[in-house]
Parts: structure tokens; sequence; C-alpha cells
């Protein structure tokens, strides 16, 4: 028996070991703020792109969420702000940002943003780079 707790020991330490470092760290993911402002019959996501960035996303998956769920036009200008046709206060911008990030950035097991798409047999998966953990997504 003492010998088969031995095994178990040398066998966790070594799975341990064999862990990415993301897993092993313990901060916790802090959502970017997000900043809009409403000019005129338009909205516009200012630091998007930044955001973006921080959670290793596109542009374009973004935008294609953002119109799905307000179900207006939203475009890209040049300088990479968000043009959202119609009046939304920066709490509802920041709650579909959240929500975003919920559904197609943490990890459903470990609750980390290292993660990516992956295909597998022609569905769209999250792979989470930290715990190996593969989930499939909402479609868009």
């Amino acid at each position: 028996m003492v010998e088969d707790t031995m095994k178990y020991e040398k066998m966790l330490d070594r799975l341990y070991l064999s862990l990415p470092e993301q897993t092993k760290t313990k901060e916790r993911f802090e959502m970017p703020e997000v900043h809009s402002h409403i000019q005129g019959s338009k909205t516009f996501i200012k630091n998007i792109q930044t955001v973006l960035k921080l959670v290793h996303r596109e542009t374009p998956h973004f935008v294609k969420f953002i119109t799905k769920e307000l179900a207006v036009p939203v475009s890209v200008t040049k300088e990479g702000t968000i043009d959202i046709t119609g009046k939304f206060s920066e709490s509802k911008i920041r709650s579909l940002t959240e929500n975003y990030v919920k559904q197609f950035v943490l990890c459903k097991e470990c609750r980390k943003p290292d993660t990516k798409f992956i295909e597998m047999h022609g569905v769209k998966m999250l792979k989470c780079d930290a715990c190996g953990a593969v989930t499939p997504l909402k479609q868009l």
C-alpha cells in the first residue's frame, strides 16, 4: 500500500512538472476597460484595437459578434475605431465586450485567456494553451 502511494506521488510530481508554465500562475485575468462615446446617432468604441490585441482576437470576429448582438450595422474606421449605428451606453458596450470575452476568449475549464481558435472535423473549437482543454464554440 505504501509503495502504491509513493508511485502515485512520483507520477503526480512528473505530471506537475510537465504542465505548461501558464497553468502554474495564479493571476486573475483582468478585462481591459472599453471606452466608447455617442456622437449624433452613432456610438464609437475608441480603444477596441488595444482590447482585442490583449485578448488575441481579430477585429472582424468581434465586429460580427457586435453586429449580431445589437442587430445594427457596424463598421471599422480607418483609425481602427468601431462605428455602431445607434445610441448605446458605455455600460452596454462594456457588457457586450465582457460577453464576447467569456464566450470566445476565456477557457471554459481554467478561465484563462490563453486560447486560440482551431477547427476539428469542420467545427470551430476553442483550444486552451494553458490547460489543453478543447471546447466547441457557438457559431456566429
